[in-house]
Formats: structure tokens, sequence, C-alpha cells
């Protein structure tokens, strides 16, 4: 490729915006149309934590309806995109020399599927899991991401799904009005990202209680480094879906 694939990171939000029209589904659709069409995508995403690297190593993985309580409708989604054995590989060739597991034991769960139904509904293009290792720190993190970088060139499109702000437990779905520490913490994360102060960002743990309260348990946030960690030198960085529902935020980010 003459130019490198862009990367997306997604506030993913509820698996409900899987089948409900809203103003966030339809921010995801015109991001993927107005982007090069890719050759697979690579999703890392909040809902598949590990204890060392995993990569989906499928040829048909399965829709994971990992959630509760919501309409069968929701539970009869299918997503149909065939996996890409080739990329997995080459996903742990580039993660090398730290152990990748090969793995045909899950599929794609909701912070994939839910986002990539609404981008490529024809469910054509291969999609791959990575996971997120809990046994890495966020620093580690940012580094597995960074060395993702050479499927931009490839047709890859990298998506980090998750929430830069995601607090179940603050979370009121009765009264969705944002909660002040939950917009104040997006205003900053999104000034710390345009600063490109990455640093800040991967020690969250330095930036106080409205960060405390907003990332609560990281597995939401960690999606965000691996995005960030793709980004080049000078390159552009565009906000869209900049919401905050309750203590939930949508924002998302394209990057390049």
């Amino acid at each position: 490729m003459t130019n490198p694939m862009p990367v997306f990171f997604l506030g993913h939000g509820s698996p409900m915006n899987a089948i409900e029209d809203n103003a966030w589904t339809r921010g995801w659709e015109a991001a993927a149309a107005a982007a090069p069409e890719p050759r697979a995508v690579l999703c890392i995403s909040a809902h598949w934590e590990t204890q060392g690297l995993a990569v989906t190593a499928e040829q048909n993985p399965s829709t994971i309806h990992d959630f509760g309580g919501f309409p069968q409708a929701l539970f009869e989604v299918e997503y149909p995109a065939p996996g890409s054995p080739e990329l997995a590989r080459r996903v742990r060739d580039l993660l090398g020399p730290a152990p990748v597991r090969l793995a045909k034991d899950w599929g794609l769960d909701h912070g994939a599927w839910s986002v990539l139904c609404r981008m490529y509904p024809d469910a054509d293009v291969p999609v791959v899991q990575l996971s997120l290792d809990r046994t890495l720190d966020a620093q580690g993190h940012f580094d597995v991401g960074a060395r993702l970088a050479p499927l931009r060139e490839e047709g890859v499109l990298v998506v980090g799904s998750g929430d830069i702000v995601h607090n179940l437990r603050a979370a009121n779905f009765r009264d969705p009005t944002p909660v002040d520490w939950a917009l104040r913490f997006r205003d900053r994360a999104n000034a710390l990202i345009a600063a490109r102060d990455y640093d800040a960002l991967v020690h969250h743990e330095r930036l106080g209680e409205d960060a405390a309260l907003s990332i609560n348990s990281a597995e939401h946030y960690l999606p965000l480094l691996y995005v960030l960690a793709l980004r080049r030198e000078a390159e552009p960085i565009a906000t869209f879906n900049d919401d905050v529902f309750a203590a939930i935020s949508m924002t998302c980010l394209r990057v390049g």
C-alpha cells in the first residue's frame, strides 16, 4: 500500500447499538465509509482478557453473546465474518519473542461485532481479535500496540474497542445525564490525546480522582493505548461520537 491504513478507537457503549439506529451507529458507519477498504480487521476489545497474549486463529469465528438482560433480538444477531489464521500468525510473529497463543476457543465478542456489524454489515472483511493480556501493566499494553505498526502498511485496519470513561456502578441508565467527573475526564483525556501526552495517559493513576472514577476497571480504557501507540509523528487525529452517556463515554478516534 502507498498509504498506511487509519487506526480507530471506538467507544462501543451498549451492545444494543448493534441493532439500534442512532447518532453513534451512524458515526461508525460514516467512519468506515470514509476509510479505505481493509484487507482485514484486527480488533483489541475490552471483552477478551487473558493471562498471556492470545490471538484468534479460527477460520470461521463464532459470534459470542457475552452479556445478559437484553432483548432476545440482540441474542439472535450473528456476525459471520471470516477469520484469518494467516493474520493471526502474522500478529504472533510481530509480537514475538513473547509467546502468543493461537486461540481456537474464542470468537468475536460484542466489543468487536457490535461495532463491526455497523461498519461492515456484509461481514465480508476477515476479523481477528487480539486479547488484553492482564499480566501487563499499561505501559506494556502500549508497547504491544506499537509492535503492530507494520500491519498498517499491509491493509489491516486496527480497531481498539472500549470506552475511555466506563463506570457501570456509577451509571444510572434511567437518567443518561452525564455525571460531572465523567465530563471532566472526557475533556482532559481529549486534551492529552491532542497534546500527544501519551505518558500521562499510560500512567492514568496519576491523573486524580476523575480518572480513577472514569477508568474504574481498566479493560475498557486499555484498547485506547494500542491506538495511540500506532499514531505516527504529525499524523492527524480526529474525534467523533464525543458524547458521555451517564458514566460511559462514546468518544471515538480516527488516527490517520
